[in-house]
């Protein structure tokens, strides 16, 4: 079954590059968040077909744990209270059937609209593009990346062989019920998302996916204004500047709670892949700027002498044969062509 899945998903990159989508959107910050909402808003006026399947409840700093509720209805009530304690674990929003809520992590809401929301009841099966966030507050460097609720259901749909663009910005969390007009900083935050998607898919022949198998964008957003509410879109990569935890003691209360390592942690920040002379996200995102960065799912090291000379620690009791032989499970060739 799994084989024949993962044929069925590859072959979801070659869909077409047109000008309308299947969008699948999540979050980590629930579906009643305005960012989400203005995002879909401004998604389907520009002709993509979307549907929510977002979390209950905030959901963040989860990363990409797939973690599926116990119980078969809430125990207590959605966020901003939308949906009734005791109503199904899932369902849709009552007042539009597009949006859906689930009571779990953000990875596992992905999962959750990919293999139950939209065979069922979606007007679509296989997303051209999965979106997450726009998150309230952003999501630069390494550490946030494995962090981070809204990545985490980028990368899990990048896995699922499906393209996935994750958004966060800068504004504080508000319910999309507070949204009553277009000058508010969710409807700026979704206006430049927008912007990001409709190059992604004007930029895309027809006949491709969005992005390559494996990759998956990671967009931060500066604060925004009435008068600059479409900064400048900058190329950049997820180190350089980055920003680590460290462990604060409250000796007062006897609790930790998170700051940032000062100087940034050399480790977090060594570039070992792709273009080094790219400016970190974190710096662009400070000084007022959109980030676009670039990843890939793969996690091995590169090929590099330092690759080397840690496998040459092994010498004398590995080998790269021994596994090869005895791995029979499957033979499928998953590199990109």
């Amino acid at each position: 079954m799994r084989f024949s899945s993962s044929i069925a998903a590859s072959a979801a990159l070659f869909l077409s590059g047109s000008s309308a989508l299947n969008i699948l959107m999540s979050n980590d910050d629930g579906f009643g968040s305005a960012n989400i909402r203005e995002f879909k808003k401004q998604l389907d006026a520009m002709g993509h077909n979307t549907i929510i399947v977002a979390p209950a409840v905030q959901q963040s700093g989860k990363g990409g744990s797939s973690s599926y509720t116990g119980e078969a209805n809430l125990t207590g009530p959605s966020e901003y209270d939308l949906i009734p304690a005791g109503a199904p674990s899932i369902g849709a929003d009552p007042h539009d059937s597009s949006i859906w809520y689930y009571n779990g992590t953000p990875a596992a809401c992905v999962f959750v609209g990919l293999d139950y929301v939209l065979p069922r009841y979606g007007n679509f099966s296989t997303p051209d593009l999965v979106v997450a966030g726009p998150n309230f507050g952003t999501n630069p460097g390494p550490f946030l990346y494995t962090l981070s609720g809204t990545l985490g259901a980028t990368y899990a749909a990048v896995g699922r062989s499906i393209p996935a663009i994750a958004f966060s910005a800068s504004n504080d969390e508000t319910p999309y019920t507070a949204i009553t007009n277009s000058s508010n900083t969710a409807t700026y935050v979704a206006q430049v998302s927008a912007k990001i998607v409709k190059s992604f898919v004007s930029n895309t022949p027809k006949g491709q996916a969005i992005l390559p198998l494996g990759y998956g964008i990671n967009v931060n957003i500066p604060p925004l204004t009435d008068a600059m509410h479409d900064p400048p879109v900058v190329k950049t990569r997820l180190t350089g500047n980055a920003d680590t935890d460290i462990a604060v003691w409250n000796a007062t209360t006897g609790t930790f709670h998170y700051g940032n390592l000062e100087p940034p942690a050399a480790g977090v920040n060594t570039c070992l892949n792709g273009d080094c002379s790219l400016p970190g996200e974190t710096y662009i995102v400070e000084g007022g700027e959109v980030s676009v960065s670039v990843f890939s799912v793969d996690y091995d090291a590169p090929s590099n002498a330092y690759t080397t000379a840690v496998f040459n620690k092994l010498k004398g009791i590995a080998s790269n044969t021994t596994a090869s032989r005895r791995r029979t499970r499957r033979s499928v060739n998953y590199s990109h062509p």
